[in-house]
């Protein structure tokens, strides 16, 4: 289907799917980061939960390390929750934009193109 779109809307029409296209990109970012937030949270209910000089392993690769200080394990944890949070908040932000930008283009491109349809 030929749409005889001038090069205004063509590049319109770009620009839309760049925009979906790095919307996709932010969404599937977040979502990664949501499991491995859940995933740690999990993790330091887990360590919470253990009795006082419980042996601690935490994979490496694909063996298993014993951890002698699960204090500063539950600390690193905690830290890189915290980073993986903020980094979301940050995604959630640009996601915002992506979609009002999106949104913007997709009114101007049916505002020129129902234009070009009438005349």
């Amino acid at each position: 289907m030929d749409l005889n779109l001038t090069p205004y809307l063509q590049e319109k029409l770009k620009q839309a799917q760049t925009l979906q296209q790095q919307l996709e990109s932010v969404i599937s970012q977040k979502y990664q980061f949501d499991l491995k937030v859940k995933e740690i949270t999990k993790t330091l209910e887990e360590l919470g939960k253990l009795e006082q000089g419980s042996s601690v392993f935490r994979s490496v690769g694909s063996i298993l390390i014993p951890v002698k200080d699960v204090e500063s394990l539950k600390k690193e944890l905690e830290d890189e929750k915290e980073t993986l949070e903020v980094r979301i908040r940050t995604l959630e932000k640009q996601q915002k934009m992506l979609e009002e930008k999106y949104k913007e283009i997709q009114e101007e491109f049916s505002k020129a193109y129902g234009k070009g349809q009438s005349g």
